[in-house]
């Protein structure tokens, strides 16, 4: 394991492509952002191994063969829904029509999310 110390605004490259900077220190927590290509997945290591797990638990499921050979009978392309940053193995989802929960407009022009919706 490398270790560095970095203050705020300071950054580190991985590879040629992804710089991860830190943005702010304050206590215990430091916030830092991530700028890389949308084909390199991103995920906090609790949600990599949830998404793991629940792969590994769909793919040694009963009946999870035949399942996948139903859904993929008849499909001789990738989904049009498929992108190339979600998680290998993950289900891709339809896009959803903004309203109030997802981050719509209100007509004042604020923002009616309760957060950012990319956890990225």
């Amino acid at each position: 394991m490398l270790v560095l110390s970095r203050r705020p605004q300071q950054s580190l490259l991985i590879g040629h492509d992804v710089v991860v900077t830190v943005l702010e220190v304050n206590g215990d927590t430091v916030r830092i952002g991530i700028t890389a290509p949308p084909e390199v997945d991103i995920h906090r290591e609790e949600v990599y191994l949830d998404l793991k797990k629940s792969n590994v638990d769909a793919a040694t499921s009963p009946g999870a063969a035949a399942a996948l050979t139903r859904r993929m009978r008849g499909k001789s392309k990738p989904s049009a829904t498929a992108s190339p940053g979600r998680a290998r193995g993950a289900e891709p989802t339809q896009p959803k029509a903004p309203d109030a929960t997802n981050g719509a407009k209100a007509p004042n022009g604020t923002s009616t999310s309760d957060g950012p919706s990319d956890p990225r």
